[in-house]
């Protein structure tokens, strides 16, 4: 059986939303920390201040204008690829809460083996398509090496899409070469 997207908001509300986030993007904006991208999103226009970024509404909206309208994200497992598009809904786990609890225990930092049962529990329920980020953060792992375990820890206890982030480009940078490796693909395999 097949159902329609829920609708949380109506038309006119979802347009102020759309409005209001690209009045945010023009006046506030976003805040880089990557040299790279800062000169990047310079060259393309953008008001580049410090490691603050605005964003014209225009060059917003011809970006959106350019990505498609599905997609689909490849698992290790193929009947879990993710179809993301075309009012499929999609579910995830909440992604990197420091705390956790449960189980009558009170709340507490997360940790490496609460991150791996967490893991296990998105990876066996068929209502979580995949786990998205960190389901809590392993804050017993130190922050130059988290990333390493657990991109680890998501490739070999899950077979959902691995979605894999941390705050650098060089941590970016070892969970794809992680998860290029694990998927056994060569460079230009994981570049497209």
């Amino acid at each position: 059986m097949r159902f329609d997207p829920l609708r949380a908001v109506s038309e006119d509300e979802l347009d102020a939303i759309h409005r209001a986030s690209l009045r945010v993007l023009a006046e506030t904006g976003i805040d880089f920390l990557d040299e790279t991208a800062l000169r990047q999103l310079a060259d393309a226009g953008c008001d580049v201040d410090g490691n603050r970024v605005r964003f014209d509404p225009e060059l917003v909206m011809s970006l959106v204008a350019t990505a498609p309208s599905s997609f689909t994200l490849h698992a290790p497992n193929p009947a879990r690829n993710l179809h993301i598009g075309d009012d499929v809904i999609t579910y995830t786990s909440v992604a990197s809460p420091p705390f956790v609890t449960g189980l009558g225990r009170d709340r507490r930092n997360g940790n490496r083996e609460d991150y791996r049962n967490l893991l296990k529990m998105g990876q066996v329920l068929n209502s979580i398509h995949t786990v998205a980020g960190y389901p809590v953060e392993p804050m017993d792992l130190h922050p130059s090496v988290r990333h390493l375990h657990a991109t680890h820890d998501m490739l070999t206890l899950s077979d959902k899409v691995p979605f894999v982030y941390s705050l650098s480009r060089q941590r970016n940078v070892d969970a794809i070469e992680m998860t290029r490796i694990a998927r056994g693909v060569d460079q230009a395999t994981i570049s497209d």
